[in-house]
């Protein structure tokens, strides 16, 4: 696949859309790709909430963004203790 990049916004959603569907297909490498492309974005995106943050606040984005991915971690988790309780006990 080719990268189609733009300095300032970064790989293309075309590349991107590439990416989820060939991880979905099975290509691990695929996902390691993937990895750097989603946190780059969620530290853009985490820099630009900050920016309208009280002065002197203590958060950074890289710690916001990383307390994203544990919570995430942690629901999924969570569900995932959830669907399996629920099939071996099944309601009624």
């Amino acid at each position: 696949m080719a990268a189609i990049q733009n300095e300032v916004t970064g790989p293309s959603s075309r590349d991107v859309t590439g990416l989820l569907r060939a991880w979905g297909n099975g290509d691990r490498g695929a996902l390691e790709r993937l990895t750097p492309i989603v946190y780059e974005e969620l530290r853009r995106l985490a820099r630009r909430y900050l920016r309208g943050e009280r002065a002197g606040h203590s958060l950074q984005a890289t710690a916001l963004v990383n307390e994203a991915d544990v919570r995430l971690v942690d629901y999924k988790r969570m569900n995932g203790r959830i669907a399996r309780t629920s099939l071996r006990f099944p309601p009624g």
